[in-house]
């Protein structure tokens, strides 16, 4: 009456992948849970999307949830705007309008320049200077060199210090990754952010005329029906799911009693790291449904048509980057840990429970050891950019990886602006919706981890 428009949400729960009853609702969560959702509350003055669907695998949720309170608002080598602002510049290049409106919210709230957010160009030149190394570690890490960690410390009266570097690499690397996140599991913007509602006018019964017109009435069906709110392909056994799990826990068992019967040689172990290396680049995307942004993000960042390249294409040859050389565990968390304390320490945690992080089950199966299925996942990633672990046989990963799989994981982890609903649906079909999210828990962790892997070493390189 009042002529006042009242906003509604556009979508059902924090995920357009899951459905909203097979997600954790707020109220019937457990102690756990009530304390993690309270902290989250309490750093973001919000419980976001993220949280919710995390929540999944609470032991991690925490991990995260501190070491990104430490890099935002702990002290550290950089004032608040400026970490909020890399925050908007590293989700930027991803096309993230979720995380770039969450941090815009942010960055005002903290005392930031508005000016700022007109575009790069209007941020300082500090800022203005971090842009090149923004844009290779999003899209192409392994060109990162000693001399553009040179040209951001040496620039006279605009240049970064180390710890600051180390700070602004951290917060690039966690964003690029969180990115991958949101987009792999089809994080829906919250009510009050852009593309989060519409102005609908409210109607007597569900949806009213001007609903269906608009094309609304499909969501509210399958909500206001006791039986539809499953999505058919992950409610129904069909055989051939039924059959996925079962065979590759039969690939996981023969490849364990190859294992302990015979291994292979050193060179026929880099033989296979060569082979699958060239195969990650033959693995892409068959989806042409590419996601326009909300808001027009692209003006946070430069060069928007730089976007991520398979490495040794076009007659390029990037050197393997081999682990034995330069680890996280014996280089990057001392050089991390010696420059922003305490942040290596977190970082290795969350590393770590990712990567471990097992309930014993597969799908249906209890008292599974997944061990061999998470290494598998952990070393495609990293060998998508080029780096080889000596010990690992990069022969197993083609045996528990389908193509479908594949295809999920690149996209998430390379281009996660093209992820579909269609490509988390046609993979691991019998699966939880709680392993589909440890899956996107294990790909964040590996991408943030090879990005910083390269960062890293450059910086070492410098100093050396």
């Amino acid at each position: 009456e009042l002529g006042i428009r009242i906003p509604r949400p556009l979508g059902h729960g924090p995920s357009r992948f899951i459905p909203e009853k097979e997600t954790i609702q707020v109220g019937n969560e457990d102690a756990t849970m009530h304390a993690l959702f309270a902290d989250s509350f309490a750093a973001l003055g919000r419980l976001d999307n993220v949280t919710l669907v995390m929540v999944f695998h609470p032991q991690y949720l925490e991990s995260f949830l501190k070491t990104q309170h430490y890099l935002l608002q702990m002290d550290g080598p950089l004032p608040l705007h400026y970490r909020h602002y890399i925050g908007i510049m590293a989700a930027a290049r991803h096309q993230c309008s979720y995380l770039v409106n969450l941090h815009v919210n942010d960055f005002l709230h903290v005392g930031g320049d508005p000016k700022w957010l007109n575009g790069l160009e209007n941020a300082p030149q500090k800022l203005q200077n971090l842009g090149e190394l923004n844009k290779m570690l999003a899209h192409r890490p392994w060109l990162i060199t000693k001399e553009h960690i040179e040209q951001l410390l040496k620039t006279e009266e605009n240049s970064w210090s180390l710890a600051e570097l180390i700070h602004a690499v951290v917060l690039l690397t966690h964003y690029h990754s969180l990115a991958s996140f949101t987009f792999g599991c089809g994080i829906s913007p919250e009510i009050d952010c852009e593309g989060g509602h519409t102005f609908r006018p409210p109607s007597v019964s569900n949806y009213c005329m001007c609903d269906i017109t608009n094309g609304y009435h499909g969501v509210d069906e399958i909500h206001a029906s006791p039986t539809g709110s499953i999505p058919v392909s992950i409610c129904t056994s069909s055989p051939e799911s039924v059959c996925e799990v079962e065979a590759l826990m039969e690939k996981m068992k023969q490849l364990q009693e190859c294992r302990d019967e015979e291994e292979a040689s050193q060179e026929e172990m880099a033989t296979r790291f060569e082979r699958e290396k060239r195969e990650s680049m033959f693995v892409c995307s068959s989806e042409d449904e590419e996601s326009a942004p909300a808001r027009d993000v692209s003006r946070h960042f430069e060069d928007t048509s730089y976007g991520y390249k398979d490495f040794s294409r076009h007659g390029m040859h990037v050197p393997t980057f081999r682990v034995q050389d330069y680890s996280w565990e014996d280089h990057g968390y001392s050089l991390v840990n010696r420059l922003y304390p305490d942040v290596g320490q977190l970082l290795d945690e969350k590393f770590h429970i990712a990567y471990n992080l097992t309930y014993n089950t597969m799908a249906m199966h209890k008292d599974v050891d997944t061990s061999m299925l998470r290494r598998a996942i952990w070393n495609y990633i990293h060998c998508m950019f080029g780096i080889r672990y000596d010990d690992y046989d990069y022969g197993e990963i083609n045996q528990l990886l389908d193509r479908s799989f594949k295809v999920y994981i690149k996209t998430v982890v390379c281009t996660p602006e093209k992820t579909t609903k269609r490509m988390y649906d046609s993979f691991w079909r019998q699966f939880e919706h709680s392993e589909k999210v440890h899956v996107n828990l294990l790909l964040v962790e590996a991408r943030m981890q090879a990005e910083l892997l390269y960062a890293l070493r450059a910086i070492t390189r410098y100093m050396t």
